[in-house]
């Protein structure tokens, strides 16, 4: 038989099938979807599981793309009997079916794939297209030390947003790295749950080099569970176009339904006491976000650090019921920092954090560090 007239053959054999569960032949709808002369084992299956969907025996349909699709067998959602399967060096497929559904799923060459349910109402076929998916997600050992931050930023043609993971300790590796009574605020903060939000406000002020973004990093990993964490690499800019605000308000969360944590780092300008004058529109911006009409409705949560002192903020930034924490991350009192040090050599004074990673390096004539603008993103 030649190549072509296997071709036809096929087609044929597939035209007059009929589906699993079914009583029917598959009918006229391959008149349109024929499998040309590329058909293979893999197209069988994917043409057999379209046909209950194209003949409306289940004609709602739901996909998953599958990054990291588990090699060699594959659990199906419970009740799922395979009809058909392929496997090759390069791609595997298998076609089920169960009452009231049918499942094609796919891995790719690359590792990852795809997984499809047809049923016969839209609930079933998302739950069970889910369910399958992560039946045959390959589970990633995930690495201790990091997490996944986004990070906005304005381009040419609107807002721009990138996903990439961190280094964010866990909060108990870090606790020795703040004094005492700063260390039992953050913690509180840290044990936060999403029904105890109360306040959209999270305020971090103090002099630079006294870990604030390491805080707010360990704050990412331990409400990973229920908050996702965002940074605005321009929060002057964020503030002062609205459309730009509006895109970073609404995100791209891709039905990921958690809260949002955006973090907007050396703010000075914006919150200072003359803020109102210099700032324009950005302060009022920001207040309207944390608990006006534009923050109404979305679980989102904003995260200020300031190198001013408190008695130096706009008394609109700090008033009562705004804030959900407000922490003074001060330096270490003497006896802490001589104890986080661990030499056995006394420090004379009150430290950063910053002062005593360069004291620990060998660093010996460290200078105070003077509270002037950071550059953002160290400590």
């Amino acid at each position: 038989m030649t190549e072509n007239g296997a071709v036809s053959t096929a087609r044929e054999l597939l035209r007059h099938l009929p589906a699993a569960g079914s009583p029917a032949p598959v009918a006229a709808w391959f008149s349109w979807a024929s499998p040309d002369d590329d058909i293979d084992s893999i197209t069988v299956c994917q043409y057999l599981f379209l046909t209950a969907f194209a003949e409306g025996h289940e004609p709602y349909a739901h996909s998953e793309e599958v990054k990291g699709f588990k090699a060699g067998e594959w659990r199906l959602p419970e009740g799922a009997r395979i009809v058909r399967a392929s496997r090759s060096t390069r791609n595997c497929a298998v076609y089920a079916v169960s009452e009231g559904w049918s499942l094609f799923a796919q891995r790719y060459y690359n590792r990852n794939g795809v997984v499809v349910v047809s049923a016969v109402d839209p609930e079933l076929a998302e739950a069970t297209c889910r369910r399958a998916a992560k039946l045959v997600r390959k589970k990633v050992k995930r690495d201790d030390e990091r997490i996944k931050f986004g990070f906005w930023h304005a381009g040419a043609n609107g807002a721009v947003s990138q996903e990439r993971p961190i280094e964010a300790p866990q909060w108990p590796a870090l606790r020795g790295n703040y004094a005492a009574g700063v260390a039992g605020q953050l913690e509180r903060l840290m044990a936060l749950r999403a029904e105890e939000v109360n306040g959209k406000l999270i305020l971090l002020h103090g002099p630079p080099g006294t870990g604030k973004t390491t805080a707010l990093r360990a704050l990412g990993r331990a409400w990973q569970a229920w908050c996702r964490t965002d940074c605005v690499l321009d929060p002057e800019r964020l503030l002062s176009e609205p459309g730009y605000l509006l895109e970073v308000v609404m995100g791209r969360d891709g039905g990921d339904r958690r809260w949002r944590l955006l973090i907007l780092e050396d703010c000075d300008e914006l919150i200072r006491g003359e803020a109102k004058h210099t700032a324009g529109q950005a302060l009022s911006r920001l207040l309207n976000l944390t608990d006006g009409l534009l923050g109404q409705g979305r679980h989102i949560l904003v995260a200020i650090t300031t190198n001013e002192p408190l008695d130096r903020l706009h008394p609109a930034v700090v008033r009562p019921g705004r804030c959900l924490a407000q922490v003074e991350v001060g330096p270490l009192s003497a006896d802490e920092a001589t104890a986080w040090l661990g030499t056995g050599r006394r420090v004379p004074r009150p430290a950063t954090l910053a002062e005593l990673y360069a004291l620990k390096s060998g660093h010996e004539h460290a200078e105070p560090l003077a509270a002037e603008p950071s550059t953002g993103q160290y400590l």
